[in-house]
């Protein structure tokens, strides 16, 4: 047992909000929204992590408009969905626990659907996911966008969710402005931090005047490093980070890596699952993707909180409340989260194991979570996402 004077099971303030513990099960895509639509299933996965005890549990992805979707299955944040989501949000409130929709344009990292509605990048260039060619976003369409996420912001008050998390990760829209790997503008958008660093801070400012003085918190998931060579690292995401902070428009900052566009285990560890990812593909497409699967899903061994050499370095130059995840499996991992000065932590393998993993952790009934961290969960997210080893309900 830590001697960590925060206990991470009690009652935590975030933003305007009170979580009942300082648990947060980050964002997952969660594979049960045929076409957009908000299913039983969907609901189910939240309500049962609700009740197993999470303090937020995150809706993910939801797409602030149709080009900004990862692919034809996302949610996206229009007023007629806010009816389909009002069962969603009620359900978890229900069980005692809070809410928060993941927003976000995915970018470089939409597939190959986004043909059909047009994607858009920091500046052009070939992306996998979409298997073809995106173009650079103009000013214009920039401007469109900060409108979208205020947009989903509006969607997601009114549907009841208490907090909204804007995604500045993993290398969708916003984190490839901050990159200097996928980012070659040489217009205000680009080029020095502050300038990277302007589009995605004005989305911050966008949402934060939607929700106002309203009961809503606002957190950003954000990329410490995108594990990739030339991409965003320590030294210029904690410059930006700095300047989110002085801005002061969210609540907490959930520090994430790794990129889904060019390196999609960084932010994962264990085991890459490649039979079962290649199983996922149309026929055509297999052959190869065992042939070149291991570049955009290179292995890393698994560790407990393989984040937090790099997550230090943010507590020691910031005031503002982080959320640390990667590789939480142990009651003793949350612990040290605490001691070390986070005031959350997110968990997502682990739950998809145990939904009630954090009810056995705050009655002291267990200590160590059951995910043995062999990933074949990910490739579920095109059938429903659940760990293997536990029949969905």
């Amino acid at each position: 047992m830590s001697d960590s004077t925060v206990d991470a099971f009690a009652p935590a303030q975030l933003g305007p909000i009170t979580l009942r513990n300082r648990i947060i099960k980050s964002a997952t895509f969660e594979g049960m929204m045929p076409k957009g639509a908000v299913t039983p299933e969907l609901i189910n996965f939240h309500r049962q992590l609700a009740a197993g005890g999470v303090g937020l549990t995150t809706v993910a992805y939801c797409a602030i408009s149709m080009g900004g979707r990862v692919n034809a299955n996302s949610l996206v944040f229009r007023e007629e969905l806010i009816a389909d989501l009002l069962p969603l949000t009620e359900a978890v409130h229900g069980e005692g626990g809070k809410i928060s929709a993941q927003i976000g344009h995915a970018g470089l990292v939409a597939q190959a659907q986004s043909k059909k509605y047009p994607s858009m990048a920091p500046t052009a260039r070939f992306s996998a996911p979409a298997m073809g060619w995106v173009k650079a976003a103009t000013p214009r369409q920039l401007d469109e966008v900060a409108a979208e996420f205020q947009r989903a912001a509006r969607v997601a008050i009114a549907a009841g969710f208490d907090a909204i998390e804007v995604h500045l990760g993993h290398n969708y829209l916003l984190s490839s402005f901050l990159s200097p790997n996928l980012n070659k503008r040489t217009d205000e958008f680009g080029g020095s931090i502050e300038n990277r660093s302007r589009f995605p801070r004005r989305v911050l400012e966008a949402v934060r005047e939607v929700i106002g003085d309203q009961p809503v918190a606002l957190l950003a998931k954000f990329n410490m490093a995108d594990g990739v060579d030339k991409g965003l690292w320590l030294e210029d995401s904690l410059a930006v980070a700095k300047l989110i902070e002085a801005d002061g428009h969210i609540d907490a900052l959930e520090l994430t890596g790794g990129s889904s566009v060019l390196n999609g285990m960084y932010f994962f560890r264990g085991d890459v699952p490649m039979r079962e990812f290649a199983a996922t593909q149309k026929p055509f497409i297999r052959p190869g993707f065992m042939l070149f699967g291991s570049k955009i899903f290179p292995k890393y061994p698994y560790e407990e909180l393989f984040f937090l050499p790099f997550a230090r370095q943010f507590r020691a130059a910031l005031d503002m409340p982080l959320v640390l995840l990667g590789g939480i499996n142990d009651r003793a991992s949350i612990e040290t989260a605490m001691d070390e000065g986070f005031e959350f932590v997110a968990m997502a393998r682990a739950l998809l194991r145990e939904p009630d993993l954090i009810a056995h952790y705050a009655s002291g009934s267990r200590n160590s979570g059951l995910c043995v961290h062999c990933n074949k969960c990910l490739p579920t997210i095109y059938s429903g996402t659940h760990c293997v080893l536990v029949t969905p309900t």
